[in-house]
This record gives C-alpha cells, sequence and structure tokens, in this order.
C-alpha cells in the first residue's frame, strides 16, 4: 500500500511548515504582485496559517519526543481548524448572509465634520471592505478555498494523529 502522508514525525512537521509557507507566500503574492489587499478577515486567517507554522517549527524541534510532538501536531490541526471556521465567517460576510466585524466596514462619519475631516479621516484609513470578493474562481471565492484547504489541513493533522497512535498500539 503506497503511504499518502509522512509516516515520521519529522516528515509531519515539515509537510505542515511547507503548506503553511507556500499559503502565506501565496498570499502574499496575490497581494503585492496582483494587487489583492486582505481585508482584516484575511489577515486573521493568514493568522491562523502562521500559528500551524509555528507548532510545525516546534514540532521539527521535538520530533525525537513523541508526546511534544503530537501536541504541537494538534496544535497545527486546531489552528487549521479555527482558520477554517474564520474563512466560513469571512464566506458569509462576502455572500451578505450576515455582517462583519466593525473592521470589516468603514468607519462612521459624524454628521458634524466637516468635508476636510472627513476627508481626512477617510484617507487615514486602511480599509479594505470584508463583504467584497476581488477575485474568484468558477464563482469560489479565496475565503471559499480557505474554508475546503484549512479544513482539510485540520483532518489531516488529527487523522495523522489517529493513525500513528493506533500503530504504536
Amino acid at each position: 500500500m503506497i503511504e499518502l502522508f509522512p509516516p515520521s514525525p519529522r516528515m509531519t512537521s515539515l509537510a505542515i511548515v511547507g503548506v503553511c509557507v507556500a499559503a502565506l507566500g501565496a498570499a502574499l503574492a496575490s497581494e503585492h504582485w496582483a494587487g489583492l489587499l486582505p481585508c482584516i478577515l484575511c489577515i486573521y486567517q493568514r493568522y491562523a496559517y502562521l500559528a500551524a507554522l509555528v507548532f510545525g517549527g516546534v514540532g521539527i524541534a521535538v520530533s525525537g519526543q513523541e508526546s511534544f510532538h503530537r501536541l504541537t501536531t494538534a496544535g497545527a490541526g486546531l489552528s487549521f481548524l479555527a482558520g477554517s471556521a474564520i474563512a466560513v465567517f469571512h464566506s458569509g460576510v462576502e455572500r451578505k448572509w450576515w455582517r462583519g466585524t466593525d473592521e470589516c466596514h468603514a468607519p462612521d462619519l459624524d454628521p458634524s465634520m466637516t468635508v476636510e475631516e472627513m476627508k481626512d479621516l477617510l484617507l487615514a484609513q486602511n480599509f479594505v471592505p470584508c463583504d467584497e470578493i476581488p477575485w474568484a474562481l468558477f464563482g469560489i471565492s479565496m475565503a471559499n478555498f480557505n474554508v475546503l484547504a484549512m479544513l482539510a489541513l485540520g483532518l489531516l493533522c488529527f487523522w495523522w494523529l489517529i493513525r500513528t497512535r493506533k500503530r504504536a498500539s
């Protein structure tokens, strides 16, 4: 039978780190080269990848200690699942099923402000709306893809933990 996933703890952690580096690299490339600026919910999803990356890095360092490695793999799996939950929320905001966070919307303008004050306030904001879809493939937005990717990665981490536990016993 062909092994679909790395059998060793070190290879598992290297795979987690590799996937996170690739995902974060793709996000940065889409931002800097394609001009797709991230909204706050996109940034939160990047934090989930960054947390999984840290867990994967620690997993590489402790790969000889199985109990610690299992904790780091579980931490990476939880990070991926949390990122998937954020992406689900973001997908709903994009589809206008629910309202996003306060950071997802333009700042409220005080009617008593002068036009110059409003202009200064708006120009000082690094605002990217969360409820617009800047890019989609076959009607699937980046947040939608991230739901699937992070869910799969999180489940794979836990599947690996279950598989290696059964093999060890």
